[in-house]
């Protein structure tokens, strides 16, 4: 072997080996995506320009109609509520723009909790991460419908139920209005926004014990209190994932929003496949829209941090 054929190996080793375990890792992903969604998507995307119908002989009948099933679904259709379908996904996007810094702070608190050293550690996990286990909806049900539902109701109309707190915010605090308001739509939605920290609080425990002790034994020794040592080790450490973290919040929002029964109540309930599909290309390209949006803005954050 000559020594530049030995200089070409060494540098397809060194210098893409990174980029091609990357994708023999996705390589699964990738198969999958292209035999079970890519030809899903491609109908979708195909049935959105056409009255779609039944043939004389069976099968799909499809009839080229520019965009007016697009016009159709701004105009003239409405949801299962009787409402707007812009309205739904203004609703929806400022319900989900709210709830992801709310799931993604609270899983982080949640983790940090799991990952912290007392007497009983592993107790607690056992019984936190149970339900994870066992299947969250299935445990959130069987809670809401037991002893869950008259505890979460005391709860609201308590002491520390949402409209004793916005009574005591608005009498002792110089907060606006909006902003108790907004306070007060957590607490009555606290319950359901502790359900879908389950995953992320995995991930995030995951990223904390991954974080090597050796940081935080530099920070102890430059003297940084727990405060400085979560702001400039933790947190920092934990960048890549809490962009994972969010990604999958925002997905997960998504999937269970009221815009996905509304396909379906289109394409299915309402036999309006050209219709529910138009609403779906216009579905991804929000999720996308507002996925890139939040992308761009931690990318800014963490821009203006290392300033």
């Amino acid at each position: 072997m000559s020594k530049n054929d030995a200089k070409v190996r060494k540098k397809l080793k060194y210098g893409t080996s990174r980029k091609l375990n990357g994708l023999i890792f996705m390589l699964p992903w990738i198969i999958g995506f292209i035999t079970f969604f890519a030809v899903p998507i491609k109908n979708t995307i195909l049935y959105s320009f056409n009255k779609v119908d039944v043939g004389a002989a069976g099968g799909i009948e499809l009839t080229f109609n520019g965009i007016q099933n697009y016009i159709d679904l701004f105009i003239t259709e409405v949801s299962t509520t009787n409402q707007p379908i812009q309205r739904i996904f203004v609703t929806e996007n400022a319900s989900i723009i709210t709830n992801l810094p709310l799931i993604v702070i609270f899983s982080l608190f949640l983790a940090i909790l799991a990952n912290a050293k007392y007497p009983g550690r592993g107790i607690v996990r056992v019984i936190f991460f149970l339900p994870i286990v066992l299947g969250l909806p299935l445990i959130v049900e069987w809670t809401a419908n037991s002893t869950g539902r008259s505890m979460i109701e005391s709860a609201s109309g308590g002491m520390f139920g949402a409209q004793a707190v916005s009574s005591i915010l608005l009498e002792y605090t110089f907060l606006p209005k909006s902003v108790i308001e907004f306070l007060s739509t957590v607490l009555d939605n606290i319950f359901q926004l502790f359900t879908r920290t389950g995953v992320q609080t995995l991930i995030f425990l995951a990223g904390l014990q991954s974080i090597s002790p050796s940081h935080y034994e530099v920070a102890k020794i430059e003297g940084a209190n727990s405060y400085e040592t979560f702001w400039k080790v933790t947190l920092p450490m934990l960048s890549n994932v809490l962009l994972f973290a969010v990604v999958y919040t925002m997905i997960d929002l998504f999937l269970n929003s009221s815009i996905a029964e509304e396909v379906y109540n289109f394409a299915f309930a309402k036999s309006k496949i050209g219709v529910g599909s138009a609403l779906s290309v216009v579905y991804m390209a929000n999720v996308l829209v507002v996925l890139v949006i939040v992308l761009l803005f931690l990318k800014a954050v963490k821009v203006i941090d290392k300033d």
